[in-house]
């Protein structure tokens, strides 16, 4: 009986021995249960923090590029509107450059009724003559002619060039030179529509020489070879007076 009684005391003894170690395991299961859960949520907070942290980093970084890519477009208008200018000022030089080489080129002009093509300079130069001539300064204007036709031997105006040397030489009173220089003209061209008034021209200047004689056979000269100039007319006109 006793040795029953001690079997079953150590059977209760033992089976409370399991009852209270399978407690405890039960109780720390729970505690690594949660702590494993903390440590999920402490891990996933790590990384909503990481992702919000390279989320803000890319935001940061596209509002960056967002500015440089402004600035850039920025200096790309001022680079293109500076490209225009520049190829306008290139085109403006171009045809400025373009004008200015024909108008050194020879033109066209109509010079005694003909077309003919008659240089910048050259014509420069047969103006400036005319115009001392027109301002009275007969013998800077009779120097600047000689010198034209020295130049421009074969130039379009070198009839009238001669025969306003000439009218140089009548408007200083110096008839025998006006003479020659009208019979100069005659010589080398008997032709050009400044012969009848070199004729003209001669006359008057030998009725100053007073010699009427010359001046009438003159006259008659310019109506016979000219009939249809201007000048035939008025040389009828002095012939008249010479009866």
């Amino acid at each position: 009986m006793i040795k029953k009684t001690l079997i079953a005391a150590l059977m209760a003894a033992f089976s409370c021995a399991s009852l209270s170690a399978h407690a405890a395991l039960f109780g720390d299961d729970e505690a690594r249960k949660a702590i494993i859960d903390l440590r999920s949520k402490v891990d996933g907070i790590q990384q909503s923090k990481a992702e919000t942290s390279a989320v803000l980093t890319l935001s940061n970084q596209n509002d960056a590029l967002k500015q440089e890519i402004s600035r850039l477009n920025g200096q790309i208008e001022v680079l293109s509107n500076e490209v225009q200018n520049l190829q306008q000022r290139q085109k403006d030089f171009y045809v400025d450059l373009d004008n200015r080489l024909r108008k050194l080129e020879p033109q066209v002009v109509a010079v005694d009724g003909k077309d003919a093509m008659v240089g910048q300079s050259e014509q420069s130069a047969y103006d400036n003559a005319l115009a001392l001539f027109k301002a009275g300064d007969y013998k800077k204007s009779g120097t600047s002619f000689a010198d034209f036709i020295q130049r421009y031997p074969e130039s379009a105006y070198a009839p009238s060039a001669q025969y306003w040397i000439g009218n140089a030489y009548y408007a200083q009173r110096d008839y025998k030179n006006a003479i020659a220089a009208q019979q100069a003209l005659l010589k080398k061209y008997p032709d050009n529509p400044k012969a009848a008034d070199a004729l003209l021209n001669i006359a008057s200047s030998q009725v100053e020489l007073k010699d009427r004689s010359a001046a009438k056979k003159t006259l008659e000269s310019l109506v016979a070879k000219f009939p249809n100039a201007p000048a035939a007319q008025t040389a009828k006109e002095r012939l008249a007076n010479f009866k």
